[in-house]
């Protein structure tokens, strides 16, 4: 069954899915087609996801919040503000208490730093904050 796992994972979990079913209903299957160490890496496997997509979502929010900080005067500045807002939505709706603790927020910002430009339209930035200036609470709260 590994080999299928490595093979076409598409495949493997409806077959390993469709066993699982069968057997909650109390249907009698073989074991030996559970392919329990990798259901057990599939399901770990779905938190760090989640959690993989509010950190990403986090980071592209923060971009053009710091877009918006560093040239308020751009042209672009109310279309960085909306894009943080959508990002900050997104990342909201998929965030669980639990990733609380595990989301590294300085290491997003860090991130989001190296992402800006040099310059737009030929003009520096303001400076930015070295230190993360967000809380996760304000990056997930609903209130722009």
């Amino acid at each position: 069954m590994s080999d299928l796992y490595e093979d076409d994972i598409v495949l493997w979990s409806e077959r390993q899915a469709d066993l699982l079913r069968r057997r909650a209903a109390g249907e009698l299957v073989n074991d030996a087609e559970l392919d329990w160490p990798n259901i057990g890496e599939e399901i770990e496997s779905v938190g760090s996801e989640q959690r993989y997509a509010v950190q990403s979502l986090l980071r592209q929010a923060i971009v053009p919040m710091l877009k918006a900080e560093a040239w308020p005067l751009s042209r672009d500045a109310p279309a960085w503000r909306a894009d943080a807002i959508g990002f900050r939505t997104d990342a909201a709706s998929r965030f669980v208490p639990s990733m609380r603790q595990r989301i590294d927020l300085e290491r997003i910002y860090r991130l989001a730093l190296r992402a800006l430009p040099e310059t737009v339209d030929g003009v520096p930035p303001l400076p930015a904050p070295d230190i993360c200036p967000f809380t996760l609470g304000e990056l997930l709260s609903e209130e722009g």
